[in-house]
Formats: structure tokens, C-alpha cells, sequence
């Protein structure tokens, strides 16, 4: 690639990355997104898309903006399968999470209240749909009976999308913008924030105004090399990938169904067919993109939770690292000693839901705009970065 200049390059070409770059196209910027292999060759390209909320209990800043970002996102989807023709395999399902234990019960009961004061947009009927409501019974062996002992939570907040849908339909919304360019297959050598300059793999410079990094866990690598500001003491590790395995059964189940959840398992029937299982959540690894037995055990136990998907053909198997920043929470916003330089990464398991939202916040940012404006997204204090590199490694 020859030497260029741009307003902003954005690198990593997954969830987070693609959504930053057209929030900024459609802010009239320019934009490169630089990506090292393929659009989605990192945690972004996985096989479950839950968008779950997080319970309606404890209520905080992080909740809220969570919620804002499922209830929001739904719109943006449409927006651009509108514009493209494309689809996201975006549904609002809801999730239904069996009670096997009486005290299970209890505290599902006690959150329907939280649910109602605190799941709260537009007009009454949107509200109404987003009730958190404990079912005496659920749909006839859909769970094993053991499992549904005490009945079921229904959420009606929860949905799924195709996650590499999704990432194609983001693709597609970006191609009709004149300013914006994707490079695959184009790693970073190295970034001088300060100057505002990355430098390519074959040894090409790119000049930007602002730089986005949201290269996943290979974003805490960067972020680490980068040096302090004068005076600054030691910092602990940016963040670590945890290894998340899935797979995809061939399995007739209604798309129209439910997520269904229960101890770490996930059930996701999708539009194009096949069922997702996921997923595991490993510290400790050998390998961090082979699947092994720790898949098969998943497997199992979601067989035993829904007896439907007894014996069903796995069509495909996945593994992949996804980013868990230092302070567990998303890490996003301007480096505390690299102004120039904006983190987009750390979302774990909420990635997908989220990263529309924390991209505008960010874009914002960039353009000068405060988050104390007027209708400006503003990012919960547990997010922003200075939270993060300031905070002990916790594990």
C-alpha cells in the first residue's frame, strides 16, 4: 500500500472496528480500516450473536447503557438491511431461562419488579414487551423436566443476530461511502500515537488524525507496548483473551424460538438454519483456536438441557479468544496519555450488543464533541479507559 493520509484509521476489522468506521463515515470522515487477515477472522466471527441483558436488578450505569444499546440496535439493523437488501439474522426472541430450585423462583420474582422500573423506553406497549415474568410452565418438552422444576423466566428484552451476518451487512452499509477504504490481509508493524502515524506491514505509512484501536486481544499487546507519560508509575496487563468454543447443529428447531439458557449454556435457534451451542469461558488453554473436549462436554450438557438436540449432526465447531479488558468491563475511549489514540475492545461476551453504542460515544469523541452536549452518548465511568490502565489485574 503506498504512503496516505486520512482523518482516521481503525484498526481490526471485526464487530467493534466496523461499526466505528461508519459511525465516522457517516460523520463525514475519512477512513482506512486496516485488518490482518479477514473480516471477522477474530472473536467477531463466531457462531452464537445472543444479545442478553444483563438481570434487572442492582441497577447501574453499566446496565443502563447496556439496555440502551439492545433496545437502539434493532433500529440501526434494519436501517442498514434497508439500504443493502441484506439481512442480520437479527430477531428480538427473548430468552427463557429454566428454575430448577425453589430459591432460583424467589429471586426471579423479586427481579420483576427491577425489570419495570428500570427496562423503561417509549411508548407502554414497547415497555410491556420487555418484561422480565416467572412462568409456571414452559412449552412441552422443550426442556428436559429436571430443569423446569420451579417453571421459567421469560426476558423480552433478549434477542440474537447472525454474527458474521451482521459483520457482511456492515461491510455492505460501508462500500457506498466514498472515504472510506478496507484493507485486508494488512497487518500493523507499529503506531507512533503521538505522531499520529501506523506503519504497515510492508512498510508503508499511514497519517491520521485519530487512530482506533480495536483489534481484539491482539489490542492489549499494542496497548502495553505504548510508552507512559513522563511520571507515570508501572501499569499491570491491558487485558488477556479468555478462549470461548461453539458449534453449530443441523437440528429443526423453530427460529422464532427463544434463547434458551441455563448454566453457562446457550441454545440459539437461527434464521438460516442449524442450531448454536456456546460457550465455554477458558482461562487456561493450550491451544487458544482448537476445539477439544471441553466443546464435547458443552455438547452434552446442552443435550440434557433440551432433549431435541439429542443425536443432531455437528456442522461446524469454533473456537476463538475474546477480549476481556483489565477491568472487565469494555475499554473504550481516548488512551489517558495518547489523546490521538481511541480504544475500541474488551467487550467479552457483550461485544455485539453494545458495540453500535460505545462506536457512536467514541466517534463523538473524535469530533470534538463533549458527552455532557446535549443528546451526546455518554460511556459509564467502568468503561473509559483511564479505569482500565489504572486498575489491578483481576483474574
Amino acid at each position: 500500500m503506498a504512503d496516505r493520509k486520512t482523518d482516521l484509521v481503525v484498526i481490526g476489522g471485526g464487530i467493534m472496528g466496523l461499526w466505528t468506521a461508519l459511525h465516522a463515515a457517516r460523520a463525514g470522515l475519512d477512513v482506512l480500516v486496516v485488518e490482518r487477515a479477514a473480516i471477522g477472522a477474530g472473536a467477531s466471527g463466531g457462531l452464537l450473536g445472543a444479545l442478553m441483558p444483563h438481570t434487572p436488578d442492582r441497577w447501574n450505569a453499566k446496565k443502563q447503557f447496556q439496555f440502551d444499546a439492545l433496545v437502539s440496535l434493532e433500529s440501526e439493523i434494519r436501517r442498514m438491511e434497508a439500504e443493502t437488501g441484506l439481512s442480520a439474522g437479527y430477531r428480538r426472541t427473548g430468552r427463557l431461562i429454566p428454575l430448577a430450585k425453589p430459591h432460583l423462583r424467589g429471586i426471579a420474582l423479586g427481579q420483576v419488579a427491577d425489570a419495570d422500573a428500570n427496562w423503561r423506553t417509549g411508548p407502554a406497549a414497547l415497555h410491556a414487551a420487555f418484561a422480565w415474568k416467572v412462568l409456571d410452565t414452559t412449552p412441552e418438552g422443550l426442556f428436559s423436566p429436571d430443569v423446569v422444576v420451579e417453571g421459567a423466566v421469560f426476558d423480552g428484552l433478549a434477542a440474537r443476530v447472525s454474527p458474521r451476518g451482521l459483520l457482511r451487512l456492515l461491510v455492505a452499509t460501508l462500500r457506498p461511502f466514498r472515504g472510506v477504504t478496507i484493507q485486508e490481509q494488512c497487518a500493523v508493524r507499529s503506531m507512533d500515537p503521538q505522531r499520529g502515524q501506523v506503519v504497515l506491514f510492508d512498510g508503508s505509512v499511514v497519517d491520521a488524525e485519530h487512530i482506533v484501536l480495536a483489534a481484539g486481544v491482539d489490542s492489549f499487546r499494542m496497548i502495553d507496548a505504548l510508552p507512559q507519560a513522563a511520571g507515570g508509575g508501572p501499569r499491570p496487563p491491558s487485558g488477556k483473551g479468555v478462549k470461548g468454543q461453539a458449534a453449530r447443529l443441523g437440528v429443526d428447531l423453530d427460529p422464532a424460538l427463544p434463547i434458551l439458557y441455563s448454566d453457562g449454556v446457550y441454545v440459539i435457534a437461527h434464521d438460516a438454519g442449524g442450531v448454536a451451542i456456546g460457550s465455554t469461558s477458558e482461562m487456561d488453554f493450550a491451544d487458544p483456536l482448537s476445539t477439544d473436549h471441553r466443546l464435547d462436554e458443552l455438547l452434552a450438557k446442552a443435550e440434557r438441557l433440551v432433549p431435541a438436540l439429542a443425536g443432531a449432526p455437528v456442522l461446524e465447531r469454533w473456537a476463538g479468544l475474546r477480549p476481556r479488558a483489565v477491568g472487565r468491563d469494555p475499554m473504550a475511549g481516548p488512551h489517558p496519555d495518547h489523546p490521538r489514540l481511541h480504544l475500541m475492545t474488551g467487550g467479552f461476551k457483550i461485544s455485539f450488543g453494545i458495540a453500535h453504542l460505545l462506536a457512536h460515544a467514541v466517534v463523538e469523541g473524535i469530533c470534538g464533541r463533549s458527552a455532557d452536549d446535549a443528546g451526546a452518548v455518554a460511556l459509564p465511568a467502568s468503561f473509559r479507559c483511564e479505569h482500565h490502565l489504572t486498575a489491578p489485574l483481576r483474574t
